[in-house]
């Protein structure tokens, strides 16, 4: 019998952590004057366009004295504008709570933020939320350059002119009774060399892998954490252990040549992620299942993974959350109604503002190459896409926008109401469930 895996025991933990601090936020709220808590009745905060959007809000008065002013909410598109509005006088008893149902009128397809308010003579709040109406049916439009499968085509072909010279070196200082560690190099695109980690049981003769690309400038480590399945984790040029030629900045990594779309970083990192796959089919003699293949990613990882399953077909199953960069044009649109600019777009209006030539269609005519919903249409392998409601980085209405370009027809997406540019414990357990359905894994 299998002992239990590494990944199931590192979610136990981290669900016991999850309780931990939901519990002294719970004290904390407790011990607040006045706490307002706002729940859907959609519990992933999405509804149909036909119906009222409803929310449950529970008013908890830790005063002990009476309260009367009142509660209030506004609604505003992703872009902005407002689009509904109401007010209730509340009073409240000391150490009292009330609960009170918002009632808003059907709304079109897409994402509205509500932010709600509670003003007492001597305690305001204000508790921010978002919820989607039919977010299947978004639609946006590509903004794909007509030699785009042309420029993907001859960056295949450039890559395979590179000769990857592999070494793989066991790292017995980090390996464990189960688990092998091999530290992995080769060189890429344009020659330059990158690294990885590669973890392989030790207990079979033959696995599935997992593949995961990394975060902005994220430094991936071995992963120790999964017993069915071989880690590999590849840390592209400018992350992890691949900086000693690209070594920069996160305000710099994103704007590296980004006035020339030839040069553009992002196009040896696309590049790394396919090179990281010849590396896999070419090692099969160490356990690796070649024709089981997944690959994951979240953040800038997000789009690498879903980039690198839409160029390579030796990908088998994807999986991404909050995938950074989707649909950029949409995302300039919804940046711009934030009263405190995030990234991306703080950089690229950062570097706008210091490069008065440099305009926005300057930055599409690189940017249209690489933006991961031009590459959506080409996935056709199963998918899973996790997002948060609350994500700036990557609005939700652009993730969507993406899983919604994407060809595959066995995709299901996640939405997690109250995270940010995040996911949580209970996205993770699905997933964890569903790849074991889709590779038959018990």
């Amino acid at each position: 019998m299998r002992k239990i895996s590494y990944l199931f025991v590192t979610l136990l933990v981290l669900f016991a952590s999850t309780l931990k601090v939901a519990a002294l936020q719970q004290q904390e709220e407790e011990t607040g004057d006045v706490v307002l808590k706002a729940t859907p009745q959609s519990k992933d905060a999405i509804f149909k366009k036909n119906e009222d959007v409803l929310y449950k809000l529970q008013l908890e008065n830790n005063t002990g004295q009476f309260q009367e002013g009142r509660v209030s909410y506004v609604v505003t598109t992703d872009e902005g504008q407002k689009v509904a509005s109401d007010s209730i006088h509340v009073k409240i008893k000391g150490s009292g709570n009330k609960e009170l149902l918002v009632k808003i009128p059907p709304k079109a397809i897409g994402f509205y933020r509500i932010n709600f308010m509670i003003n007492l003579p001597q305690y305001d709040d204000t508790v921010k939320r978002v919820f989607g109406v039919d977010p299947e049916e978004i639609h946006s439009k590509l903004h794909k350059p007509a030699d785009f499968d042309a420029f993907w085509l001859q960056s295949r072909e450039l890559l395979e002119k590179v000769a990857p010279r592999y070494r793989v070196l066991e790292r017995k200082d980090l390996s464990t009774d189960e688990k092998k560690v091999y530290s992995v190099e080769m060189h890429s695109y344009d020659n330059l060399v990158i690294r990885g980690w590669l973890v392989i049981p030790t207990d079979g003769k033959k696995f599935p892998v997992h593949y995961r690309v990394p975060g902005y400038v994220v430094s991936l480590k071995p992963n120790m954490d999964n017993d069915d399945f071989i880690a590999f984790d590849l840390n592209v040029r400018g992350n992890g252990n691949s900086t000693d030629v690209i070594n920069i900045g996160t305000d710099n990594y994103c704007l590296v040549n980004v006035e020339n779309k030839d040069k553009y970083i992002y196009r040896g990192v696309y590049m790394d992620c396919i090179r990281g796959l010849d590396f896999l089919c070419s090692h099969s003699n160490l356990g690796i299942d070649t024709t089981k293949i997944f690959v994951e990613g979240g953040s800038q990882g997000g789009a690498l993974a879903l980039i690198t399953a839409a160029l390579d077909k030796r990908v088998k199953v994807l999986t991404m959350q909050v995938p950074l960069y989707a649909d950029i044009h949409d995302d300039l649109l919804v940046s711009s109604s934030y009263n405190r600019q995030v990234f991306p777009f703080k950089v690229f209006r950062k570097y706008q503002s210091m490069h008065p030539g440099f305009k926005w269609e300057n930055f599409f005519s690189t940017f249209d190459y690489y933006d991961p919903q031009n590459f959506a249409p080409m996935v056709k392998c199963p998918v899973l896409m996790g997002i948060g409601l609350l994500d700036q980085f990557c609005p939700p209405r652009c993730s969507m926008a993406l899983f919604n370009h994407i060809s595959s027809t066995n995709k299901e997406y996640v939405c997690v109401p109250n995270s940010t540019h995040e996911v949580n414990f209970n996205y993770f357990m699905f997933q964890n469930v569903w790849l074991r359905e889709k590779f038959r894994i018990p």
